[in-house]
């Protein structure tokens, strides 16, 4: 019997200890994706390269192994502002720790201790994958006249394979998100303030959007007596295309070229509930580039987020 792409279901969990299967289940943990691909063994496979009396090659021995994801899910927020989003979880499997302010907000900041892992559940039209200890990475993008969108790349412990059917999914936490534009989203502001999930003051300009990559090197760690994936860095990098007039550019050259750091923000719905705010405290505008957009003059540059105090490089804020 033929299988299908489309019967896939991906389901993810904190655990409570790390590596421990916390049992995902499709009821109440399962992610409405899309773009999503597996590589189910990642092995470091050992050439045996044995001397024999004739030619030909010989096996190569299992070695360690992860399992490796990638997957697209929807930015939007819960529906009810002060409720984690149904992304939450992905977020804090990537190093970041989630605040919920009762009726008001949901925020993710970075960490650099005491990481948080996942047990994912992938079904594969029929055959089970079960990953435990996960850890990655994600991209956010925000541009206009597209969904918004956080791309995942998660790394895991192989728990096994089984062949079991994986069920109805419940989505029903997952909203549709409003699309990217005049409309919906919010001008990027530069030089504002953060204050109770909210950008304030700064500049507005007209803009594409956002797009930022958190940077996140969770990699697999192989040792005798524990495997696991750690993150070992994060260096969060962006990239914006404005609309500038002459003179506006001629002072952003300025701030580039004295490697000026400057807040950034944008928010991304219009209702309570449905709201997203992307916030960089202290961050670098470089490579300096003439972009064009249907004859338009544009102007692009390449965005470090760094940190101000620690830990605090990127905050995103559903409400």
């Amino acid at each position: 019997m033929a299988r299908y792409i489309r019967n896939t279901v991906l389901a993810a969990k904190i655990e409570t200890s790390y590596g421990t299967d916390s049992t995902p289940t499709v009821g109440s943990n399962a992610l409405l994706i899309s773009d999503v691909t597996i590589n189910p063994l990642n092995a470091q496979n050992v050439p045996r390269n044995l001397v024999r009396a004739y030619m030909g090659g010989s096996e190569n021995l299992v070695g360690p192994a992860s399992v490796e994801c990638q997957f697209t899910v929807e930015l939007q927020s819960s529906g009810t502002a002060g409720t984690a989003p149904a992304w939450g979880a992905l977020l804090r499997g990537c190093g970041m720790a989630e605040t919920l302010t009762t009726a008001a907000r949901a925020e993710y900041l970075p960490v650099s201790t005491s990481f948080e892992s996942l047990s994912m559940y992938y079904w594969d039209d029929g055959l089970l994958h079960k990953i435990i200890g996960a850890r990655g990475s994600f991209s956010l993008m925000a541009k206009v006249s597209e969904r918004p969108t956080l791309q995942f790349q998660m790394v895991g412990l192989d728990a096994g394979v089984v062949a079991t059917a994986a069920g109805s999914p419940t989505l029903t936490a997952w909203k549709v998100p409003s699309v990217v534009s005049d409309a919906n989203t919010g001008d990027l502001v530069i030089g504002g303030t953060y204050t109770t999930g909210t950008v304030g003051s700064g500049t507005s300009y007209v803009s594409t959007g956002l797009e930022l990559a958190l940077g996140a090197s969770a990699n697999f760690i192989p040792l005798i007596g524990q495997e696991s994936v750690d993150i070992t860095n994060r260096d969060v990098s962006g990239k914006v295309m404005i609309d500038l007039t002459a003179a506006q550019e001629a002072t952003f050259s300025t701030s580039v070229k004295a490697n000026t750091l400057q807040t950034f923000g944008l928010t991304h719905g219009t209702a309570a509930g449905s709201t997203v705010v992307v916030w960089g405290t202290s961050v670098q505008m470089i490579n300096w580039k003439k972009e064009e957009l249907q004859g338009r003059r544009m102007i692009g540059y390449d965005l470090r987020f760094t940190p101000s105090t620690g830990n605090d490089e990127l905050r995103i804020t559903a409400r």
